[in-house]
């Protein structure tokens, strides 16, 4: 059933830094190279997707004359989880559409591509899906942006969700994280530009990233023309308020906005369910 589906995802239960043996979840959160590619709101196999009833949470910004697509997910209305493939099965969907055929769009706010991955879409770095702990926190060093130190951690659980460098995400969370996704390098920290981050470097992209500001709401940002790491950070602290911010990938950037029939083709590791809370 779809919305077992979304039930599973929101139970994701492992450890962040002391890698416990599989158990029953513990679901207290202790929350101590690129190229261009467009994004394309069209839906896979050029077919429609189903559409969500009520107003999109998402919503166009014009920032510094670019524009971005802005998603809000509160934790009064919604629960975030992450997802990496079907139920019963390992390889990754691979795709936002593929997420769509798995779930109910009438239980959707929105979706977004979660992180780095690798060319055969296994993630770069920690991710905790659909239950399973897919892959270990990775504290090495390395090319790419996912390397850029500080990267960082995006997780939560029980309505409250945070970002933390991934440093102090192993020195301080202790409990397992209901979701989490691991990626770099990190955009803000305590509101400052992250140590890798200049106010307008020369690398520019379609790029997405996520922050969480001081009322706990988590801000997705997409943009929608090439922009740098910085163009990006300032959005997230200056337009959507956030002091914690977290690159979450370029080239693939995407989003699936069932209110508005948006659904971006780019390939996909990690991805970050925003579904709604069910109503009492």
């Amino acid at each position: 059933m779809k919305r077992a589906f979304l039930l599973l995802a929101g139970v994701l239960a492992l450890t962040a830094c002391e890698q416990p043996k599989a158990g029953e979840p513990v679901v207290t959160v202790n929350l101590g190279d690129e190229t261009t590619d467009e994004i394309a709101p069209a839906s896979q196999d050029g077919a429609t997707p189903a559409l969500a009833t009520g107003p999109s949470t998402c919503a166009q910004k014009v920032f510094e004359e670019v524009a971005f697509t802005h998603c809000i997910a509160d934790p009064d209305e919604h629960v975030i989880s992450a997802a990496y493939s079907a139920p019963g099965q390992s390889e990754a969907l691979g795709s936002l559409g593929a997420l769509a055929e798995i779930v109910d769009a009438g239980d959707v706010a929105f979706a977004m591509n979660g992180g780095a991955f690798s060319d055969d879409l296994t993630p770069r770095g920690y991710l905790v899906a659909s239950g399973d702990r897919i892959a270990e926190l990775d504290r090495g060093s390395g090319d790419g942006n996912f390397y850029l130190k500080p990267n960082g951690v995006f997780f939560g659980g029980s309505g409250r969700w945070r970002i933390l460098t991934t440093s102090r995400f192993l020195n301080t969370v202790s409990d397992r994280p209901q979701f989490g996704t691991q990626s770099g390098p990190m955009l803000l920290v305590g509101g400052e530009l992250g140590d890798a981050i200049s106010e307008d470097g020369n690398s520019r992209a379609v790029r997405n990233g996520v922050g969480v500001d001081g009322d706990g709401k988590a801000h997705f940002v997409i943009s929608n023309a090439p922009v740098s790491f910085g163009l990006l950070a300032r959005f997230l602290r200056d337009e959507a308020g956030a002091r914690d911010a977290l690159f979450l990938d370029a080239n693939s950037s995407s989003l699936w906005d069932p209110a508005t029939g948006r659904m971006d083709t780019g390939r996909t590791g990690p991805i970050l369910l925003v579904s709604k809370k069910a109503s009492s």
